[in-house]
């Protein structure tokens, strides 16, 4: 199982070459239409005492399995968020697993480490952060939210009263691993209502305190830097405000929109940013890298590294003095190094590569609300801000708008998931793909008359 051996060589070639035509697909094909009921007919029953030939093995995930997983790097893909990793980006994440790195310590992986924190301190430098911040890869959003927060909590205690509840406040526009991770670590919400415009602003967070009569109880408040229904980048220079007044930890979750940093055109809207006690960027979304991949960077290391670093007697070696343990900010131990193939992919490409790919994705988005606008069957919800778009057909019921996405993934012309806006069903475009054109936007909308 362990040697190289013909068996091996002749699996290596197999594996090496699918991944070869997989990574040559220009565009990549949708997929994702075979019916469910077809795989055990078709594959069968593959694990047992003896083992299968690697070909044939293979030949059933080309054939069966990979054509019914949708495939979130097409252009076509415009729902949840979607994933356009780079062929530098996927290509290394291949060097990454058959290295069988651990990304544990510096003791183990000290170049490993040293990497992740160039690619670290770009993102870091890009947000406005000081100097001295820093954090560590993790495997998406949701696991950066509960690191990042369980060290705002663990700070707050030393300034709220022993035996006080503690308190997130959040927009309502936060992502669900907000709510989840405060039911994780027991701590309240409270809920700050949009405004018109649908935004977490200081001046809510201010009125919603005088209500509640309980300022005290803030642990940290959450903003969002793109939310992922509709793409809003929060006022984060106002929230920053209220923060230092109430000495709340500021956490801002930039897991899809703060990407957007990097382009001119938006800067503009992330002031404040650079104010974060701890920030989430997923490489694995806009920053195009591959699955799974969160960077999660803190203002003030040691704050994180008081509460995440793990005590055992096997693992007193690796705690020395100035050495970075990725271990030591999240509440991982075991991890890959999985910040590799974005710092492999920024160094081959250059940051100017990604703004050039940012910026291309948002004059997409900004022709497709102008399309939708001059089309007297359709309305645009409101103007994206980043690159989510959000409309409604005229007279569309929840079932329609779920059979047109339907139709549109079986005549694979995209995979277009509805959405609710203010209660009712609305089409949703999530565009992240440089390669997703007009075109292709233009083909959509066809199918709306």
């Amino acid at each position: 199982m362990h040697g190289y051996d013909a068996f091996t060589d002749r699996m290596a070639g197999a594996v090496l070459a699918y991944t070869h035509d997989r990574l040559r697909l220009d565009p990549v094909p949708l997929d994702g239409n075979v019916a469910p009921e077809n795989f055990a007919a078709q594959v069968g029953e593959l694990i047992g005492p003896n083992g299968n030939d690697p070909e044939e093995v293979l030949r059933l995930f080309t054939d069966v399995l990979a054509p019914a997983v949708i495939s979130v790097d097409s252009p076509r893909f415009l729902s949840f968020i979607p994933a356009a990793p780079t062929k530098a980006s996927l290509l290394f994440d291949m060097v990454v697993s058959a290295s069988s790195l651990s990304g544990i310590s510096w003791l183990e992986a000290a170049g490993a480490v040293f990497a992740e924190n160039q690619a670290l301190r770009f993102l870091a430098d890009l947000a406005g952060l000081p100097a001295d911040a820093g954090g560590c890869f993790v495997s998406g959003g949701s696991a950066a939210n509960l690191s990042a927060l369980v060290v705002a909590r663990e700070t707050a205690k030393r300034r709220i009263a022993s035996g006080k509840r503690l308190r997130f406040a959040v927009g309502d526009q936060s992502h669900s691993s907000i709510a989840n991770t405060a039911r994780i670590l027991d701590v309240d919400l409270l809920v700050v209502p949009s405004g018109p415009d649908t935004r977490f602003t200081g001046d809510a967070l201010r009125r919603a305190l005088e209500r509640d009569g309980d300022p005290a109880s803030i642990a940290a408040v959450v903003a969002t830097a793109g939310t992922t229904n509709a793409g809003i980048v929060d006022d984060l220079a106002s929230i920053a405000d209220v923060c230092r007044e109430l000495s709340a930890w500021m956490h801002v979750d930039g897991a899809y929109g703060a990407a957007a940093l990097l382009a001119p055109s938006v800067r503009d809207l992330f002031s404040g940013i650079e104010h974060a006690d701890s920030l989430v960027v997923d490489p694995h979304k806009w920053l195009y890298g591959p699955f799974d991949c969160a960077a999660l960077l803190y203002r003030d290391p040691p704050l994180a590294r008081a509460v995440h670093t793990q005590q055992a007697s096997y693992l007193d070696v690796i705690h020395t003095d100035g050495e970075w343990n990725p271990s030591d900010y999240a509440y991982h131990l075991t991890r890959r190094a999985r910040g590799l193939p974005l710092w492999f992919s920024l160094a081959v490409h250059g940051s100017d590569a990604y703004r050039d790919a940012i910026e291309t994705v948002l004059a997409t988005t900004r022709e497709a609300a102008a399309r939708i606008r001059a089309l007297p069957h359709l309305e645009l919800v409101r103007d994206p801000e980043l690159s989510i778009v959000l409309f409604r057909r005229t007279g569309w019921t929840e079932a329609e708008y779920d059979a047109w996405s339907r139709r549109l993934l079986d005549d694979q012309i995209a995979f277009v998931m509805p959405t609710r806006w203010a209660g009712e069903p609305v089409a949703r475009f999530a565009l992240l793909h440089p390669d997703t054109t007009v075109d292709i936007i233009d083909e959509i909308l066809a199918t709306t008359a």
